[in-house]
């Protein structure tokens, strides 16, 4: 009886006890209605705002674009790259937590609480500290950069111990590495005098997105969203364990590097366009597993949709709760990811 109720706890555990299920059906549905979902949250996203315009106008604007009124200026260049940001921010955040939470078997895994965001921070403070007139192609590469060392810093910190590395110790990595160059980006910004961009920045928010970042983050995040479902099967045999793996044929030392270069190039093209949002990376996977099983076939592409519905309707309320003025959406998300967050830990305590 003990040992079902953890197996219940932990869904790795319970993969490892049982063949893998999915629940295709389920996640079909999951794919039909956040599709339509995400659809309907760009139409709301591009409607409302400071100003708030009706949606025959959203249409014209896009199919009959006339350059002389200011509301499809405003649609054109503001609000539709702001409204396409958030659903690809969405899903690269949690994407990178799924592939997380697969490969290290760590139910709190996310690319915010590991280091991943804070390491991107620190790359976009060098690089708007020593290199302000870089474009947002270099200032992206400057995120990956920072987030590739802090996952090798974290990793590194958290296999110290001869009993290797578990839960616990990656979680414990993260968090005083995420502290530490957290620090290291504040001091950068007071020494360079970037602390208003820099705050700006670490709020999390759509509202700088435009076109350009668009078009060199786009393929970026379309190859790792591709790679990472290339690898989904890989990951769903990681998520039994390790050895498990090894055992079924897989070259695990290869997949947990491909994977971890997925994560790096979602979490960095993220950061470095919205800032480090933390906790969406946390719950998707969690709330996507409980829904359509511990396939990842299924996980990846249904995380992936959902954390676009995610952030564009958490978009959208951080602009009408304090309109006109806009609350931010790394705030917003905090509120019940924290709460997710303390309850993940307590319920997998006796694990860790």
């Amino acid at each position: 009886m003990v040992s079902s109720t953890r197996s219940n706890l932990n869904p790795y555990k319970a993969a490892e006890d049982k063949p893998i299920k999915s629940r295709p059906v389920a996640a079909a549905t999951i794919l039909l209605l956040g599709i339509a979902a995400i659809v309907f949250g760009l139409m709301l996203s591009v409607s409302l705002g400071a100003a708030d315009i009706r949606l025959s106008t959203v249409w014209e604007a896009v199919f009959r674009f006339n350059p002389e009124l200011g509301q499809h200026q405003v649609i054109r260049e503001l609000r539709i790259p702001r409204a396409l940001a958030g659903a690809l921010v969405g899903a690269c955040f949690a994407v990178a937590g799924a592939i997380m939470q697969g490969m290290t078997r760590n139910p709190l895994a996310d690319s915010g609480l590991l280091g991943l965001n804070a390491g991107a921070g620190v790359g976009l403070a060098l690089a708007f500290a020593f290199a302000p007139s870089l474009s947002f192609m270099y200032i992206m590469i400057y995120c990956f950069i920072g987030a590739a060392v802090a996952s090798l810093l974290v990793f590194g910190i958290g296999s110290l111990s001869h009993s290797g590395l578990t839960p616990l110790r990656l979680t414990l990595a993260g968090a005083a590495v995420s502290a530490m160059l957290l620090a290291v980006s504040q001091g950068i910004a007071i020494l360079y005098h970037l602390s208003q961009d820099i705050a700006f920045w670490m709020a999390g928010g759509i509202g700088g997105a435009n076109w350009t970042q668009l078009k060199i983050m786009s393929p970026w995040v379309a190859g790792a969203l591709i790679g990472s479902l290339v690898l989904s099967r890989s990951i769903t045999l990681l998520s039994l364990g390790r050895d498990v793996a090894a055992g079924l044929g897989q070259r695990t030392r290869l997949v947990q590097s491909a994977g971890m270069i997925i994560v790096v190039i979602l979490a960095g093209a993220a950061v470095s366009t919205v800032g480090p949002i933390a906790f969406v990376g946390l719950m998707i996977p969690h709330i996507t597993r409980y829904l359509v099983g511990v396939d990842y076939r299924w996980i990846i592409p249904c995380s992936a949709v959902l954390g676009s519905v995610l952030i564009l309707f958490a978009d959208i309320a951080a602009r009408m709760i304090n309109a006109p003025y806009e609350t931010p959406i790394g705030a917003l998300i905090a509120v019940i990811g924290v709460p997710f967050f303390i309850y993940l830990a307590s319920k997998r305590k006796g694990e860790l």
